[in-house]
């Protein structure tokens, strides 16, 4: 009988075993791996260089031999591998009442797709149309495979190229491709579990506990339910909890927090684009939308700016904010006043006051303390105060995870993600031809993936137009005889943001450098100017025919 690691080691084996020449095309140009967000926008801005222009390959071979072998056996253009059933990612996974965005629809949206909707934080199922609506109109659906997990990814030098394990869990079949790029399009955290701690007796309790990321048809109707956590699910989800109007409605919820968060009340709506680009004004719809998306943008950035170098400032704004949406309501503004300043952690936006409408209702309050143990009945707190409750909610949080758990090797030795630094936020130190995407999490997370993108496309062109075959960021430099070492930070590629999920999880991400282009700025405009307009090669880029 053959053992456990015998048969693990047969695999391994059978996999090391395919080996391609240097000279055989990979069976795709670029493997984009999820079909959410970021590998809806790879896929799209492969799509628009397609249709404007004849492709002829990023990595076709210039000799005579190979152009012959080429003609074959050509490359196919892309494929997009995603675990899930269906695409949008985020937006799929999640379910639960009053998903929403967190930042507005004009800089949500791709930037060759305009979202012209007049609702500032769009509803998780209208981002999820929005993105399939994409992927239609610029004929994306046919390159995605569905229910195929990413399961190994290993670099060849010889061959120049990935070979991707893959499990198609339609029929079970594991199989391999090759591609000469890879694009991890999987955001950063597990999709199979969120963050759940274990709870002192959590076991008693004759209720349903239930985590956001596992919402299933939860019925919570006339029932009393406690929400632990006080990030921007838990507040999504105390007014929708409670919202008469909707099919379900919570007798009582209780938002229990540890800490506090700053929130920060946005309009609902946004007619501006339809008053700028009315029947009387001299704009075009598109003029307008450039306009007010920059607009917007900028804002996001001023307000972030200056919560970095004037916290004092923002604290004061916010606090005031908050004390005049509470007053009346017999709720204490400490609620809202943590001890951090503004954008240490990530601060929740909430349409149209629509949390402190609620705690005005008296069908919800915010509680702040801690679990002492859960009870048959509820949850018994520090304080002594108990709370009662038929459901409780986990909104504690995510656990992050880099390319869908997915094991990374170059030339058989295995890479730890969190172990290197980011260049550019974009590509990973000491790894050929791939790139990882990560949006902003101070603004909206489609601004940086647009560009992101954008540059991975800049970067293939210039190998097509060179003839390079593979790119590598290395953290040492070497130019008249001077040499500079990019030393590692402690920040990872999120920026400085101390979020119990960050935190958790530094181990995972990539980290930042001490200097440019290693450094994370998290700041639009100087992204913009590094990602669509400075050269391509620079001293850290090592290319190679």
């Amino acid at each position: 009988m053959l053992d456990f690691t015998t048969a693990k080691q047969a695999v391994k084996n059978r996999f090391k075993a395919k080996l391609y020449s240097s000279d055989t095309p990979a069976d795709y140009e670029v493997l984009i791996i999820g079909a959410g967000i970021a590998g809806i926008s790879m896929a799209c801005h492969l799509q628009q260089q397609s249709s404007q222009k004849r492709h002829q390959g990023f990595f076709n071979s210039k000799s005579a031999k190979q152009k012959k072998q080429a003609k074959v056996n050509n490359s196919q253009r892309f494929l997009i591998v995603e675990k899930r059933e269906d695409l949008g990612g985020t937006w799929d996974l999640f379910t639960y009442p009053g998903i929403r965005s967190d930042s507005d629809a004009l800089t949500f949206g791709y930037s060759f797709r305009p979202w012209l909707d007049h609702k500032m934080l769009a509803k998780g199922a209208d981002i999820k149309s929005y993105i399939a609506d994409t992927a239609r109109e610029f004929k994306v659906i046919e390159h995605i495979r569905y229910q195929h997990e990413l399961q190994q990814l290993s670099w060849s030098s010889s061959s120049q190229q990935w070979t991707a394990m893959i499990k198609n869990h339609a029929n079970g079949e594991v199989f391999t491709l090759t591609a000469n790029f890879v694009v991890g399009a999987t955001g950063y955290y597990d999709y199979e579990s969120g963050y759940r701690p274990h709870f002192k007796d959590e076991e008693h309790f004759k209720g349903e506990i239930v985590h956001p990321q596992h919402w299933q048809d939860t019925q919570y109707d006339d029932k009393k339910v406690v929400v632990i956590g006080s990030g921007a699910t838990a507040m999504t989800l105390i007014p929708a909890l409670v919202d008469e109007s909707s099919d379900q409605c919570a007798q009582h919820v209780t938002m229990l927090q540890r800490s506090p968060t700053y929130v920060a009340s946005v309009p609902g709506d946004d007619h501006a684009l339809d008053l700028l680009s009315g029947k009387f004004s001299p704009l075009s719809k598109a003029q307008a939308y450039t306009l007010l998306r920059t607009r917007n943008v900028m804002f996001q950035q001023g307000v972030y700016r200056t919560a970095m170098y004037a916290p004092k400032v923002i604290k004061a704004l916010l606090n005031h904010r908050v004390k005049k949406e509470l007053k009346g309501s017999g709720v204490d503004v400490a609620h809202f006043k943590p001890a951090y300043n503004p954008w240490e952690e990530r601060l929740c936006a909430v349409p149209d006051s629509d949390l402190f409408q609620a705690l005005h209702s008296k069908r919800a309050e915010v509680v702040t303390d801690t679990i002492s143990h859960f009870t048959q009945t509820g949850i018994a707190l520090t304080s002594g105060k108990h709370l009662e409750a038929d459901i409780i909610v986990t909104a504690t949080g995510l656990k992050l995870q880099m390319l869908g758990g997915a094991d990374l090797y170059v030339d058989g030795q295995p890479v730890d993600v969190g172990a290197r630094m980011t260049y550019k936020a974009v590509l990973l130190e000491g790894v050929p031809n791939m790139a990882i995407m990560f949006g902003y999490t101070n603004a909206s997370w489609t601004l940086k993936i647009d560009m992101a993108c954008q540059y991975v496309l800049r970067l293939l062109n210039h190998m097509h137009k060179e003839g390079y075959k593979t790119v590598r960021p290395q953290a040492k430099s070497e130019q008249e005889q001077v040499t500079r070492q990019v030393v590692m930070q402690p920040d990872t590629v999120l920026g400085a943001l101390s979020a119990g999920y960050v935190s958790r999880a530094k181990d995972e991400l990539p980290k930042q450098g001490d200097r440019y282009p290693w450094h994370v700025n998290n700041n639009y405009v100087t992204d913009r100017i590094m990602l669509k307009y400075r050269k391509i090669k620079d001293e850290w880029l090592q290319f190679s025919h």
